[in-house]
């Protein structure tokens, strides 16, 4: 499958419902080899990496992050969702003045044992 098909595949899954209230977003959980909610504090940067066996797709929660997925650099919006094709690589730095989320969904059966970093700030490989 195509990172394209298997993008528009998951965003095919995204329902969202309209309430009085609101709305609210159900994401394909039941396919995700994990949830996570990934903080990340002023000034610091998760390793720029890729993974072999999953892509990812991400929602941003807060305002202040600063977002690679391969050539692209962008201050994503709160809400904005990002998807993460497998072999591509990726990074989250904070760039707020307060700690900022992203919730991840993993696309794929993987762990964390499947991260190849390309360049990371605190000296892991």
């Amino acid at each position: 499958m195509s990172p394209s098909d298997e993008e528009g595949e998951v965003r095919g899954l995204i329902a969202e419902d309209i309430r009085p209230w609101g709305k609210f977003r159900v994401y394909p959980h039941e396919r995700a080899g994990s949830l996570k909610i990934i903080t990340v504090n002023p000034g610091s940067s998760l390793s720029l990496q890729f993974h072999r066996r999953r892509a990812e797709f991400w929602v941003v929660l807060d305002e202040g992050l600063e977002v690679t997925v391969g050539d692209r650099v962008w201050r994503p919006r709160a809400d904005e969702e990002v998807f993460i094709p497998r072999q591509t690589p990726h990074r989250l730095r904070g760039v707020g003045d307060r700690p900022a989320r992203v919730m991840e969904l993993w696309l794929g059966q993987s762990g964390e044992d499947d991260i190849i970093r390309l360049d990371d700030l605190y000296g892991r490989s």
